[in-house]
């Protein structure tokens, strides 16, 4: 026979240390576990295995060691979506740093938009990289409207998610991406990427969209895996 409870439940434990434990692992893999009483099981074929985020864990770069920072975007298919908004940055050793999640849902394009605009400002990002296919080219009419001032590159899902998360997942495996933090709801996106797409809730979930996780791979992929200019020669 199985039983359990949570830490909430045991008389012991001071207020106290509950309110930090709370606030410091509330809504991660672990506080599921330690706080909660959780059995908590990897989906099978996880891109993104617990150990793997864990160890992928780290320190939050000094934005002067950073040679560049992106802001990968994944608008939402209506209002009441979630537009995947996550601050990525490549230090000058060639390692990626995820810095920031700003994910938000229940906007209107404007408002997502902001919120975008937002997030560039603070982390100071040289480019936005934005998925089209929920949209078209409206979404970077959209987000020139919020009057942001860098380049934009749009770019088309033509491959299944898998296709574009696998390579980053290797990044992440091969230690080039570190996460600068705990990101409860990104995390828990990523542990449900696998090779056949994303998978949450012990269902197959095709309709519904890992924003976070998508936007993140945008900005990985062009931080550390899009082709690089091929050099040119020019004759006269």
């Amino acid at each position: 026979m199985l039983t359990g409870g949570t830490s909430r439940d045991n008389p012991h434990l001071p207020a106290a240390f509950l309110e930090a434990i709370t606030a410091a692992y509330e809504g991660t893999r672990m506080g599921r576990e330690e706080i909660d009483g959780e059995f908590v099981c990897d989906v099978e074929g996880t891109l993104w295995p617990a150990a793997l985020i864990a160890a992928s864990r780290g320190p939050v770069p000094e934005r002067e060691a950073l040679a560049r920072v992106v802001v990968g975007v994944d608008p939402p298919a209506g209002p009441e979506g979630t537009c995947g908004i996550v601050v990525c940055g490549l230090d000058r050793e060639g390692v990626g740093h995820v810095l920031a999640d700003r994910s938000a849902g229940g906007l209107s394009p404007e408002g997502w938009a902001r919120k975008v605009a937002a997030a560039a400002e603070a982390h100071g990002a040289d480019r936005l990289v934005a998925e089209k296919n929920q949209g078209g080219e409206m979404v970077g009419a959209v987000l020139r409207a919020a009057r942001i001032a860098l380049p934009i590159t749009l770019v088309s899902a033509s491959q299944g998610k898998a296709a574009r998360a696998e390579p980053v997942a290797g990044l992440f495996e091969s230690g080039r991406v570190r996460l600068a933090g705990r990101f409860a709801e990104l995390e828990a996106e990523l542990g449900q990427m696998v090779p056949a797409g994303h998978r949450g809730a012990g269902r197959w979930q095709g309709s519904r969209s890992p924003d976070r996780a998508d936007a993140m791979v945008w900005a990985l992929w062009a931080l550390l895996i899009a082709p690089k200019a091929a050099p040119r020669v020019w004759t006269v």
